[in-house]
């Protein structure tokens, strides 16, 4: 299962967001892969599009950065996807 992840910065985290990620990496479980990932400009928010065989690996990574981070996770799939199952 594909999931484009918002997150975006609590209120002056993103300088401890950046340690963390310095020291520890992506802190993901075994089974998620993260495939890319997108700022916005200013630096509040980031888009992350991630792969799981189960949506909780996707709430364990997530419980690693709810401190520092709120989420939103839309499960997608690519365009020829979609519309190869359209009759």
């Amino acid at each position: 299962m594909l999931f484009m992840v918002i997150e975006s910065f609590k209120t002056h985290s993103l300088t401890e967001v950046q340690r963390r990620f310095q020291t520890e990496g992506r802190l993901m479980p075994d089974g998620l892969t993260y495939v890319a990932s997108w700022m916005s400009v200013d630096g509040t928010k980031c888009y992350q599009l991630m792969d799981t065989p189960m949506m909780e690996l996707l709430d364990q990574w997530i419980s690693n950065w709810k401190d520092l981070v709120d989420f939103e996770a839309i499960q997608v799939e690519t365009s020829a996807e979609f519309w190869a199952k359209r009759p």
